[in-house]
């Protein structure tokens, strides 16, 4: 556990390296091709850069003597403040962030996706929540504020059933939380409803606290969206592109490992979320998780800038977004 919560304190560093003007430094060690810093979350829409750490295959892409290392993050916008202080050179994130950031001015590139689907909206037992319909006075959970999942929710809610959240003064109650407590949240009758990512949902199906009210095909941009996408900084584009490319190389790799040995890959899943979490989750759970994921590195920027448009209409954005320049799909042609 110690592990995990020593990443809590990466936004901290990054305000302080970034306060102290690091930026330059960290972009010049990436350079000379000394050592490269990749990060993922710990969730099943991550499993690419899990691969790509146990089965070391930043080693087989990166020029010889390149050292790489892994970090952990608790969210997205902790990781995009260390893509943009130069603390890591690339790595998975949710689409939410990752445009989020783009849109305040953050000079970075989504290269590749790492996976889409996997969001599931779960309501606890006994709640009294049959439909969506119901959800008018509930109470729901999402991880953060306008993240990809939550974005995806209230997109469903407004257009199909007319509902929106008390934070544009809807009917509906919205609170946050990490996904791993949503299991507990449901026990304690704290919350109705979650848009959880798996394999959280699938958990909390084993555990038996709650069950699905809107499965990931219905989901607003339930199948076109990545839910994780892989980032970089302009920068390192526009400077060392063959560094670049060794980078998403790797990541094709580990997720064509996922796509060829699917038991192996589940696995890993297990043992690194386990490792960095303490959560041992079951081979259960993980094989109804991995039957909404469809593990890709393809991605298209009209996906993304619908998404864009829908976090707007919701008012999570002050101004229409215009992702221009957001994705960059040569490193992954072949």
């Amino acid at each position: 556990m110690k592990k995990w919560l020593s990443f809590l304190a990466i936004p901290l560093l990054s305000l302080v390296l970034a306060a102290c003007g690091s930026d330059a430094g960290a972009s010049e060690e990436s350079e000379e091709g000394d050592k490269i810093t990749i990060g993922y979350f710990p969730n099943i829409n991550h499993v690419a850069g899990m691969v790509a750490e146990t089965q070391d295959l930043y080693t087989e892409t990166l020029p010889d003597g390149t050292e790489v290392e892994y970090q952990y993050f608790p969210d997205g916008s902790s990781f995009m403040t260390a893509i943009e202080t130069g603390d890591i050179q690339g790595g998975l994130v949710g689409p939410g962030p990752a445009m989020n950031h783009f849109t305040s001015g953050a000079k970075i590139n989504v290269v590749a996706a790492g996976s889409t689907g996997g969001t599931v909206i779960m309501a606890r037992e006994g709640a009294g929540v049959d439909s969506p319909e119901d959800l008018a006075g509930k109470t729901f959970v999402s991880p953060r504020v306008g993240c990809t999942h939550d974005v995806q929710f209230e997109t469903m809610m407004k257009e199909e059933y007319g509902l929106t959240s008390d934070r544009i003064g809807g009917e509906m109650k919205h609170v946050t939380g990490k996904p791993a407590t949503y299991a507990s949240l449901f026990e304690t009758g704290n919350v109705d409803v979650a848009t959880v990512p798996e394999p959280w949902a699938s958990s909390i199906e084993a555990q038996g606290s709650g069950e699905v009210l809107v499965d990931t095909p219905d989901v607003a941009y339930g199948e076109t969206l990545p839910a994780a996408v892989f980032v970089t900084s302009q920068k390192l584009v526009d400077e060392d592109p063959e560094l670049v490319e060794s980078i998403v190389g790797a990541h094709k790799k580990a997720t064509d490992f996922i796509n060829e040995n699917p038991e192996e890959a589940k696995q890993i899943a297990i043992d690194k979320i386990k490792d960095i979490t303490d959560q041992e989750l079951s081979k259960e759970v993980i094989d109804n998780a991995w039957e909404r994921i469809n593990f890709t590195y393809d991605v298209q920027e009209e996906h993304l800038q619908e998404f864009a448009n829908s976090s707007y209409d919701l008012e999570f954005l002050k101004e229409k977004p215009d992702l221009t320049g957001l994705v960059d799909t040569s490193f992954i042609e072949e």
